[in-house]
This record gives C-alpha cells, structure tokens and sequence, in this order.
C-alpha cells in the first residue's frame, strides 16, 4: 500500500498565485476544523495539528488567527465539504474533495475542468468504491513492531503498518485517524510525521499515455486554479 500511496502524488505547477491559493484553502480547513471542536488548539487536536501542517507550509500567523477567530464568532460564512467524482483523460478516475460556500458555483468551476479535458464527471460513487479511504502516517523508525504495539495498547483499529528501509506506513479507517494520532505523538512525543492525513488510496491504476499526458496535466492545473478544490485524488500512472 505504501507504493501506491506514493504512486497517487502528483505534483502540481507552480504559478504566481500558488500561495495565495495555499492560504485560502488552510483558511478554509481551519476555519471548519475551528467551527466543529472549538478554537482552542490545545483541546481541538484536529485544529492543531491542521495549524502545524500550515505552519510548515509558511501560512502566515495572520491567516491562521483571522480562520479561528471567524470560526469563534457569531454568523460568518458556512462551508461544507462536497465531493466530486468521475473519468479523467485516459479514462483514470478522479475524486476531487472541495470546502465551498456555494454549491452551485463550485459544482458548474469543477464541471468546467471536465468538460474542457474531455474528461466526463459522474455521479456520486462512481469510482470511489474502487479507492480505498484510509488515515495514513509516515515517519522514520526502525521497528514496525513497537508501533504496532503502541497503536495496539491505545485500542486503534490498525489496516495495516509497513517499514520500508527505515521509513514506517501506517494505515488506519479515517475514524481512527485521530486516535492513532495521538497513541504515537504520546508514545513518541519528538515524532515528526512526514505525512499525516487521510486520503483515497487507488486499488488500481490507469496508465496515461499519448495526447492524454498534456490533457491530464492541464485538467490538474484547471483544478489547482480553484480556491474551493481542497483535494484531488487520481489513480493515474504517468
């Protein structure tokens, strides 16, 4: 499964907007993560490790505190999380994840990605039936075995843990993504996760060759334009 973790990554170009982008989507993430467990990061788990992995990424202070303090207030904006699904170019399946405050704007911009990549966007459970959802925690260490018993001793649900030349992968259900999060950071509080989020995981892959490799990159950088595309999940092979 690590394999195909690292298989579904695709890099996105870079342009001008690109952080201006970054911001607004952890403004987002933050903001729902504040609203559904509160503002207080040392309470809220899933806030403060969302404000660690925006840090890391060089989100400003600002940004960061204008998300908590709109959460914490009275009326603001309401965001919801809608999920897309369908066949990109070459025919690979797509799942893209979007934090919207108008359904009909962000549905009729992501259509738009479809349409003008001859790709075809579908119904809801099209392809995500053929993706596995899992929590995923990478990290260095040498003994998948004393993870296994720290995840085990705290009573997470493990899928599965892999040690690939010192590098640890371990997969839980997202519901127990929060709860393993923490049996290691206790276990292991200098532990620093090299990935921690939960994700769609292709169970196959689809090749893309041809005239549908520049289709697919533009149908990527359509996507990444949007500031309501949180996430894009593909099972393409470049």
């Amino acid at each position: 499964m690590g394999r195909a973790y690292q298989n579904r990554k695709e890099s996105m170009a870079k342009t001008a907007g690109r952080k201006t982008r970054i911001y607004s989507k952890y403004g987002k993430e933050i903001y729902v993560a504040a609203k559904n467990g509160g503002g207080d990061p040392s309470a809220n788990l899933a806030l403060r490790r969302l404000i660690e992995r925006a840090k890391g990424d060089q989100v400003p202070t600002h940004v960061i505190e204008k998300a908590i303090d709109k959460a914490s207030g009275v009326g603001g904006e309401n965001y919801s999380l809608v999920r897309y699904e369908g066949f990109g170019p070459g025919n690979c399946m797509v799942i893209v994840d979007c934090l919207t405050n108008n359904n009909n704007r962000t549905f009729g911009d992501v259509r738009l990605c479809f349409t003008k990549t001859k790709a075809k966007i579908g119904v809801s459970g099209s392809v995500a039936h053929m993706f596995d959802h899992v929590g995923v925690f990478i990290f260095r260490h040498d003994d998948e075995d004393a993870v296994l018993e720290v995840l085990l001793n705290a009573d997470v649900d493990v899928t599965e843990v892999e040690n690939e030349d010192g590098m640890i992968s371990v997969y839980v259900p997202p519901a127990e993504f929060i709860k393993a999060q923490k049996a290691l950071t206790d276990a292991m509080p200098d532990l620093v996760f090299e990935t921690e989020e939960i994700t769609f995981l292709p169970q196959t892959t689809t090749a893309i060759t041809g005239d549908d490799l520049p289709l697919f990159q533009k149908f990527l950088d359509m996507l990444d334009e949007l500031d309501d595309v949180q996430e894009v999940y593909h099972n393409a092979e470049l």
